[in-house]
C-alpha cells in the first residue's frame, strides 16, 4: 500500500461541481492499493499513517502526529501513486491493485480510519475528483509498506 501525504491548513474534493468533503489543519492522504495488497498491508500503512509525525511543536521541531494537534484526515483513493515510469514515456500501472480490490481496500483504510481517528473525510472510488489543498509547509511525505520478503533458512 502507497500514501502520500500533504500537511495542509485546508483540503476539499469537489466531483460534479459540489463539494463532497472539507477539512482544515490536518492530513490529505493519497491512498492507493497495489496488486498484492491485503488488510494486513492496509493495516500497517494506517497505523504508521497516524503515528506518523509531521506537526511541528512548540519548538517548531516536526514532532506531532495527527491526533496531538486535532488534525483532521482526508483519504482520497489514487491509482496513479502505484505507476511504473522506469521505461517509455507512459506510466505503466500494472502495479496497482484491479479497481474491485482497489475499492475494497481503500473502503477497508476509511473504515479503520473512522474507528480509530475522530475527524476523517473522504474522496469518491472512480470519481473523476477535483482536489484543491493549501500544503503547509510545505510537507509533503512518501509511505510505503510491503510485504517482508521472506527468505529461505540458510542451513
Amino acid at each position: 500500500m502507497i500514501a502520500l501525504l500533504q500537511r495542509v491548513s485546508k483540503a476539499s474534493v469537489t466531483v460534479d461541481d459540489a463539494c463532497i468533503a472539507r477539512i482544515e489543519k490536518g492530513l490529505l492522504v493519497f491512498v492507493c492499493a497495489e496488486k498484492d495488497d491485503t488488510e494486513a498491508e492496509a493495516d500497517a500503512l494506517l497505523t504508521k499513517l497516524l503515528a506518523y509525525r509531521v506537526f511541528a511543536d512548540e519548538a517548531g521541531k516536526i514532532n506531532l502526529n495527527l491526533a496531538q494537534v486535532q488534525g483532521a484526515l482526508l483519504l482520497v483513493p489514487q491509482f496513479t501513486l502505484a505507476a511504473d515510469t522506469r521505461s517509455g514515456k507512459r506510466p505503466s500501472f500494472t502495479p496497482a491493485a484491479p479497481p474491485e480490490r482497489a475499492k475494497t481496500l481503500f473502503d477497508y483504510v476509511v473504515s479503520r480510519a473512522q474507528a480509530l481517528h475522530t475527524l476523517v473525510e473522504t474522496g469518491r472510488f472512480g470519481a473523476d475528483m477535483q482536489v484543491s489543498l493549501v500544503n503547509n509547509g510545505p510537507v509533503t511525505f512518501w509511505l510505503q509498506v510491503t510485504k517482508p520478503v521472506r527468505q529461505a533458512n540458510a542451513q
